[in-house]
C-alpha cells in the first residue's frame, strides 16, 4: 500500500506587487491556516516518509510550518523546483520514480496542478477545488511506486481550513 499526501500552500499575501510569484509570503490567515491544520494532520499519526515541496515562499512556509508540528526530521525535507510550475503528467511520473522503501509522500504546492493530480487519481468522485492550506491523502492499492497509474486511488484523508471553522 502506497499512499500520497497532496498539500496545497496556504493563503498568500498579495499586498507586495512587486513581488515575483515565486517570493509572495503568506498572509496572516494563511500562517494560522497552517498551524492549524497541522495539528489536525499531525493527530492523524500519518508522517510522511519524504516531504518533497515547491520553492515559492509561500510553499516552503506552509511546509515548514506542517514539518515543525510533527517533529519532521529535516533531512527526509527536500526542496524541488519542478513542483513550483508543474502538470499532472510530470507529478504522475515524478512519484513512479520515487524509492520504494518510502510508503509515503507529502508533495506541497500550487494549484491548479495539486486539484489536476489528485483529481486524475481517484477512481470515481471528482473535487472542484483543493482550497489553499488543503490536504488531500490518497492511498493506492500496490507496492510499487512504479505501478501508479491514473484512476487507481481512494481518498484516505481530506482536510482544509473552513472544514473546522465554527460559525
Amino acid at each position: 500500500m502506497k499512499q500520497i499526501t497532496f498539500l496545497r500552500h496556504a493563503k498568500s499575501d498579495w499586498a507586495y506587487k512587486d513581488l515575483n510569484d515565486i517570493d509572495r509570503p503568506l498572509n496572516e490567515r494563511g500562517y494560522t491556516d497552517a498551524y492549524e491544520g497541522s495539528l489536525l494532520f499531525f493527530e492523524q499519526k500519518m508522517l510522511p516518509d519524504k516531504i518533497y515541496v515547491s520553492p515559492a515562499t509561500r510553499a516552503l512556509s506552509t511546509a515548514l510550518i506542517f514539518a515543525r508540528t510533527m517533529h519532521y526530521p529535516m533531512q527526509q525535507f527536500q526542496l524541488d523546483v519542478r513542483l513550483y510550475e508543474t502538470d499532472v503528467d510530470f507529478l504522475l511520473r515524478f512519484i513512479q520514480s520515487q524509492n520504494e522503501h518510502d510508503q509515503h509522500l507529502m508533495l506541497v504546492g500550487h494549484n491548479p496542478a495539486t486539484t489536476d493530480v489528485c483529481n486524475a487519481f481517484l477512481k470515481s468522485d471528482r473535487i472542484d477545488e483543493v482550497p489553499t492550506c488543503g490536504l488531500f491523502s490518497l492511498s493506492f492499492d500496490c507496492k510499487t511506486w512504479k505501478a501508479i497509474q491514473f484512476e487507481s486511488a481512494e481518498i484516505k484523508y481530506y482536510q482544509y481550513p473552513k472544514m473546522n471553522k465554527k460559525i
